[in-house]
């Protein structure tokens, strides 16, 4: 009985402290669009999970980012991370590649988060380098 009392508090505290950290949910528009995911890791540290689409195919984006410097509500951040992708049509074709991040948010006194980022990446099956552009993300924090 004190085993199950113990791991019932645990598993709450667990549960209360992967509730408190901060996450934030939004879109993430440049070469194509995504719908785009954020979890802080404890300190500064965030992991970024994004479900993009383009022209002719979509793609998902994991990346764990670090806050390189913060000045105010201003945090500029890089990161590596790994992707896959699956082209449509005629010649479709799935790629699994890494990439990377580099970029700046500002959080308003709202809850709200825009950030300015670019990510090239690399694919190892089913492409070359890719630059992907810049990429502006809205955001809203809870």
């Amino acid at each position: 009985m004190k085993k199950a009392l113990v791991i019932i508090a645990a598993v709450m505290c667990m549960a209360v402290t992967a509730s408190a950290q901060s996450k934030a949910l939004g879109v993430r528009l440049g070469y194509g669009g995504e719908v785009s995911y954020q979890h802080y890791m404890g300190g500064d540290n965030f992991l970024e999970a994004d479900l993009g689409w383009f022209s002719n195919g979509f793609y998902v984006s994991g990346i764990y980012d670090f806050v390189l410097a913060s000045e105010g509500n201003f945090n500029f951040y890089a990161g590596p991370g790994a992707q896959l992708g699956a082209t449509t049509g005629e010649e479709g074709e799935f790629a699994i590649g890494i990439c990377g991040q580099l970029g700046m948010e500002y959080n308003f006194n709202l809850p709200i988060q825009l950030s300015l980022d670019w990510r090239p990446g690399f694919n190892f099956i089913g492409g070359a380098f890719g630059w992907q552009s810049f990429a502006l993300g809205i955001r809203y924090r809870f």
